[in-house]
């Protein structure tokens, strides 16, 4: 099975990083997500109930970085791809995590990663 639902430039307010200046600010960062799910079940009924909701799956994320404060993108970055893997019907789930402008000259710097279930 080799479909995917994918949210792409999910962009979040949060607090991160490890510098005093960054403890005191909220950064906007961005988030790119690929995650496996079966699309011939709901492509068949047509039915959204059966679906993988992007939307929900946007809206717990914008909650739970919301509210965080972790000091590296790495550790968020895990946390939400758990999430992802224990909230939602996901076996499988690819997430990039940017965060802008954190290094001049580079549009931005963060992490790839791939979880998937035991």
């Amino acid at each position: 099975m080799h479909d995917k639902v994918f949210i792409e430039g999910l962009e979040i307010e949060a607090l991160i990083g490890i510098y005093d200046w960054e403890r005191r600010i909220r950064q906007t960062l961005v988030f790119d997500i690929e995650m496996a799910f079966d699309n011939r079940i709901p492509a068949a009924s047509d039915d959204i109930a059966l679906t993988l909701n992007y939307k929900d799956v946007s809206k717990r994320l914008i909650d739970y970085v919301g509210q965080s404060g972790f000091g590296l993108v790495e550790t968020l970055a895990e946390r939400c791809a758990g999430l992802i893997l224990s909230e939602f019907n996901v076996s499988h789930v690819r997430l990039k995590l940017s965060k802008p402008g954190a290094v001049r000259g580079a549009r931005a710097v963060g992490v790839v990663i791939a979880r998937g279930k035991a």
